[in-house]
């Protein structure tokens, strides 16, 4: 046990370094020079040497990625060229935004999804399992911003309980922020909840025909009790891991919808970043939602530990 959680450490920690490598690599292959791209096109010779001393872009390439590793680990992300903030500030401020939009809407999709799925496995073949699995493909092929458009004519212009858009923040509480958030996050989970109630319900339809359940139906537990206490908690791996990955999305792939809805979010951060070839923001933002990634993976893994017995003893 402590040898596995040694082991999916290390991995944790050469996926990080190799990402942050990966990013590293790949915004100094962009062209263009970060010191000419604040000063502007008209900058004096003397003037950009001096900012490319300050910036280190005088430096070599390797030290420069080893300083930056150094900076990372001191909590020290730079400063934005374009806001002239420290970027780590900017992040921090932008987070309690998007992490509290994404947990409702991970909570939100689950909330829906585990239900369906399990409701549907325990009807497979009938009309109420063709009527959940037809709205949850319609939920997978429509995109959230349609859901987005569609939430605000009904809520905001038609019964007018919600605001269309932007963001109160907490000076008036946090559950009144939250309010801001509500419709956002039912934006995102229904396309994410119609992906896991399919995969619920596959994995309970799965978990069914193992030689347990059949013991416990002989046990003389009914349905229900086979579904809650048996079948569903067995098909919980390949759910966590699809809820691990969508975490992950909804915290970093709320670009659309944080601009549909006019949030000040990481995904509005992001756009505007690139929008403005403010790479250190851009570089800063794509290591932690890698790191994000990471993270989230290594907790599914302790998640399996927990849901499954035979991974603590085996050791893999």
């Amino acid at each position: 046990m402590s040898l596995l959680l040694a082991r999916r450490f290390l991995t944790l920690i050469l996926t990080l370094l190799a990402a942050s490598l990966v990013v590293f690599v790949v915004l100094e292959l962009l062209p263009g020079d970060p010191a000419a791209v604040i000063l502007g096109v008209n900058a004096r010779p003397d003037t950009l040497a001096a900012l490319r001393r300050e910036m280190g872009l005088d430096l070599p390439v390797a030290e420069r990625y080893v300083m930056w590793l150094g900076e990372l680990m001191r909590g020290d992300l730079g400063r934005s060229y374009t806001y002239d903030v420290p970027v780590a500030d900017l992040i921090a401020e932008r987070l309690w935004v998007s992490l509290p939009l994404a947990v409702m809407a991970i909570v939100i999709s689950t909330a829906i999804a585990l239900p369906v799925g399990a409701w549907a496995a325990a009807h497979r073949g009938r009309l109420l399992d063709t009527l959940l699995m037809g709205l949850s493909q319609l939920g997978v092929a429509i995109p959230n911003f349609w859901f987005a458009i569609l939430l605000i004519l009904l809520f905001s212009v038609q019964l007018g309980w919600l605001p269309a858009g932007g963001f109160a923040g907490y000076d008036g509480g946090f559950w009144a922020g939250l309010a801001s958030l509500l419709m956002p996050a039912f934006a995102l989970a229904l396309p994410q909840a119609a992906i896991l109630a399919r995969l619920t319900r596959s994995a309970v339809l799965e978990a069914l025909r193992e030689d347990y359940v059949r013991t416990a139906r002989a046990k003389g537990l009914d349905r229900r009790q086979v579904l809650l206490r048996h079948a569903l908690p067995n098909a919980m791996i390949p759910v966590v891991t699809i809820m691990g990955l969508q975490f992950s999305f909804l915290l970093a792939g709320t670009i659309i919808i944080e601009n549909v809805f006019y949030l000040p979010g990481i995904g509005r951060l992001i756009f505007q970043a690139i929008a403005q070839r403010d790479l250190i923001t851009v570089r800063d933002l794509v290591v932690l939602l890698a790191a994000t990634v990471v993270i989230v993976n290594f907790i599914v893994d302790l998640l399996y530990l927990w849901l499954d017995p035979r991974l603590r003893s085996g050791g893999h």
